[in-house]
């Protein structure tokens, strides 16, 4: 993965791995620093300190590599000289100071058939946010010593699929290329912070529930498209009776689970007042006998401009309604915010949302299945179905059915 021809080869054998520098057209400029962590090896007499990855929200904190039995000063090792001369780069104030700064590739130890050692996982790609002098206790005399620790920023390389191209490294290797050459062949992030600096960090910071998030013009089909007619039939269809849109999100609902292989129970929709945040009710089954168990599936519907975006509040009141071993399923006919996605994931709320493109898509797909692909026929069967299935129950009583 990061052979170059005719170059020396990369090394990770130590924790903290710069490579030569090499004298570019722009100035001298180090390529890379390959990091690395050992966590079988923390809080040993060789690693006495304790490396942090906190991988979902794109943080790890670093130690340096002085230790109770070295002589040098802490800034003087190798491994803690790169990183500090790597931190002055990462703080430059202009986009061509930021344009030779060096790029951390962090890498971390992993077991594999029970084997600690000779596996390791790439990690991301880093910048030093803060360098810390500190001290630390530990060694075979169990004294303490002065050591550096570093906090460094993970970008997001959701573009690149979590993936950084050796390529990249290879261009910085070229002594022929100036610093802002090389930048045709960096991550986005990477090339971002360049131009914008550290103000854009919290932005550009790996996040794993930003991974999980699909942006707003993504959840609507694009104009002129058989998706767009068919929503703006949906909504057209709706527009003035919205509780009827209720049966029809069940009806979804119910697809969109079962086509995830699980076996769902439609329920009843609710009256249209005193709902208490629920248009309709379902059941989730998993497994069978005693390997099996139901959870009660509370339902939201809200027929809605194709331009409206729901908010985090919107569905934090769905889930304030959901009990232990309840989940809730959101239908509209708009789209969701970023926001409320984010909050959604980094909560672990424990429902499902539809989106307009969605809900035109599984409602084709029903009209295709069972009425020669007439969608306002298939809303009209829905409602014909659905019209008498309308009570004041409460939703754990479906786990009776």
């Amino acid at each position: 993965m990061t052979h170059s021809p005719g170059l020396p080869r990369a090394l990770l054998e130590a924790g903290i791995n710069g490579m030569r520098k090499v004298a570019a057209p722009s100035g001298e400029r180090r390529p890379v620093i390959l990091v690395r962590s050992s966590p079988w090896k923390a809080g040993s007499e060789q690693t006495p300190w304790h490396d942090v990855f906190d991988m979902d929200n794109g943080h790890v904190r670093y130690f340096g590599d002085h230790k109770a039995t070295t002589t040098v000063e802490p800034g003087k090792t190798i491994g803690n000289a790169a990183l500090l001369d790597a931190f002055v780069g990462h703080q430059g104030h202009t986009p061509e100071e930021r344009a030779g700064a060096v790029p951390l590739l962090l890498f971390r130890a992993v077991s594999r058939s029970g084997k600690v050692k000779g596996h390791v996982e790439f990690c991301g790609l880093g910048i030093i946010e803060r360098a810390e002098r500190l001290v630390q206790w530990g060694g075979s005399d169990h004294t303490t010593f002065t050591n550096y620790v570093y906090d460094i920023a993970l970008l997001d390389l959701t573009d690149e699929d979590d993936k950084v191209s050796w390529e990249w490294i290879d261009s910085r290797r070229n002594t022929d290329l100036c610093d802002a050459e090389t930048l045709a062949l960096a991550p986005r992030a990477w090339r971002e912070w360049v131009k914008n600096g550290s103000s854009e960090l919290p932005r550009l910071r790996r996040r794993v529930a930003r991974a999980k998030v699909t942006k707003v013009p993504e959840q609507r089909p694009k104009p002129g498209t058989s998706e767009a007619k068919d929503l703006e039939l949906i909504y057209k269809y709706f527009d003035g009776r919205k509780h009827d849109f209720e049966a029809v999100a069940s009806a979804v609902a119910a697809r969109v689970l079962r086509g995830a292989g699980k076996s769902y129970v439609e329920g009843w929709l609710t009256q249209r007042s005193g709902d208490g945040g629920a248009d309709f009710v379902g059941r989730l089954d998993i497994g069978s006998g005693l390997a099996g168990t139901s959870l009660v599936v509370l339902g939201q519907a809200k027929c809605v401009r194709l331009d409206h975006v729901v908010s985090a509040d919107q569905i934090a009141r769905v889930v304030a309604r959901l009990r232990r071993g309840w989940i809730g399923v959101y239908v509209t006919t708009g789209a969701y915010s970023v926001p409320a996605q984010t909050e959604m994931v980094e909560d672990q709320y424990p429902i499902v949302l539809v989106n307009g493109l969605d809900l035109a898509r599984e409602l084709r797909s029903m009209a295709r299945d069972d009425h020669g692909g007439d969608l306002e026929a298939c809303i009209e069967h829905i409602l014909r179905v659905r019209e008498t299935a309308v009570t004041n129950r409460r939703p754990e009583e479906i786990l009776l059915e």
